[in-house]
């Protein structure tokens, strides 16, 4: 890895970018739908198309270099499987009753009578959405420390789709305690997740990064991309009731995904 100044500053503006999920909810009150449906399904649309494209086919380039083809292709699935594997052991981890996903999060019209539930809803989340984001920061860092034309999108999509988590912190604490500097420094503290992650990922591998252990990390952030999109982002932009509008974003996701790399090559 070179230089450490690019990929903390990706992962810190990735992470931080709940922040403006926390500003939304202080400025504007309501959010629209069809906005949160949108750009949901646009970062699902960016992940899955360079996790399936870009990130799997590196993998596989490194594993073919020291390995028989068969044996390279298990090693690529296992990356990639593992992946999957890790971000859903982490996700485990969250109570379902507090877990960021859930819609009744997000939305701000859930609106519950008890100031000191709605409190503890919007604390819990926090948690859990700093729990969560580990794995983004470390698969941001890495991949913007070994290839920028990899590490910028993959950071454009994650601080894309911490928007709508900044939102789930930042509505209960607002309309708990109608303090404005205390929902938006929640949502701002949760997004800390990212860059922090990304350091621990670089104090693990900064020794042993090879050619072989890259190819895995590609093919494990592969997994972990897919799997964030489909067990959280588009589950919920479909949730918002605008179902035809998830998939223009995804659409619009994959079509500038694509241009975009291939202004790269």
């Amino acid at each position: 890895m070179k230089s450490l100044w690019y990929p903390i500053l990706l992962s810190t503006i990735a992470g931080l970018s709940t922040s403006l999920g926390g500003l939304l909810v202080v400025i504007k009150k309501e959010i629209s739908s069809r906005f949160m449906s949108f750009v949901l399904g646009l970062s699902g649309g960016v992940m899955i198309y360079i996790s399936m494209t870009e990130l799997l086919n590196e993998c596989s380039a490194a594993m073919n270099l020291h390995y028989a083809p068969k044996t390279a292709a298990c090693f690529t699935a296992a990356a990639f499987f593992g992946g999957m594997i890790l971000i859903a052991a982490i996700d485990r981890l969250v109570p379902e009753a507090d877990n960021p996903h859930e819609l009744s999060h997000v939305n701000t019209e859930n609106e519950d009578n008890f100031s000191g539930k709605l409190m503890r809803s919007g604390i819990l989340t926090a948690v859990a959405i700093f729990i969560h984001n580990l794995p983004e920061g470390m698969a941001t860092f890495s991949l913007s420390a070994t290839d920028v034309s990899l590490g910028l999108p993959i950071a454009a999509a994650v601080a894309i789709h911490n928007i709508p988590e900044g939102i789930a912190v930042a509505a209960p604490i607002y309309k708990a305690t109608g303090n404005m500097k205390k929902a938006f420094m929640l949502s701002l503290v949760s997004g800390i997740a990212e860059p922090l992650g990304g350091l621990i990922g670089y104090v693990l591998l900064r020794n042993i990064m090879t050619d072989k252990v890259l190819g895995i990390l590609y093919g494990a952030v592969a997994g972990i991309m897919v799997f964030i999109t489909l067990d959280e982002l588009l589950p919920l932009a479909h949730e918002y009731g605008q179902e035809h509008t998830s998939i223009y974003g995804i659409f619009t996701g994959m079509l500038i995904m694509a241009a975009s790399l291939i202004m790269f090559m």
